[in-house]
């Protein structure tokens, strides 16, 4: 699948459905900011930014990892000290649902104003800089075997 429309790849995205509007445009603002920047650079540059960009890690994976960090600091917690630090796996837990479920919870808004981005943002500055780069493959996300 070619992608000819680059704003496809972020129609859709859960979390930027449920993120304030200003936050959205800080993050596009950035994105747009380092295509112009990396537009004056050599291929060499924007190959370099887009090995970067593959090992950016996206908000989904933050929030897995955040998630995972505190239910075992809770569990832990609550097995040698006191049970009611069982609450933080239980919340955990409920975050990382809601999270899969309607792309948002209380820690993303937090993470978005970081500057965290999705997968499909961080595809949409790696697409934009191999067309810069004018790749002969094509741009759109190769499919796993």
């Amino acid at each position: 699948m070619e992608v000819s429309n680059y704003s496809e790849l972020i129609r859709g995205d859960r979390v930027r459905a449920n993120t304030p509007p200003e936050i959205n445009q800080a993050i596009d603002t950035e994105i747009a900011a380092m295509v112009r920047f990396y537009a004056s650079k050599t291929d060499y540059e924007i190959g370099k930014r887009i090995e970067e960009l593959d090992k950016e890690w996206d908000i989904g994976r933050i929030m897995e990892i955040r998630a995972s960090t505190v239910s075992l600091i809770g569990i832990i917690l609550g097995l040698k000290r006191s049970k009611i630090w069982l609450i933080l796996p239980t919340m955990a837990s409920t975050f990382l649902l809601m999270y899969a479920v309607q792309g948002w919870c209380p820690p993303v808004s937090i993470l978005r104003r970081f500057g965290f981005r999705t997968r499909p943002e961080i595809d949409l500055e790696k697409y934009a800089l191999k067309a810069l780069r004018r790749d002969s493959e094509k741009i759109a996300p190769q499919e796993s075997n």
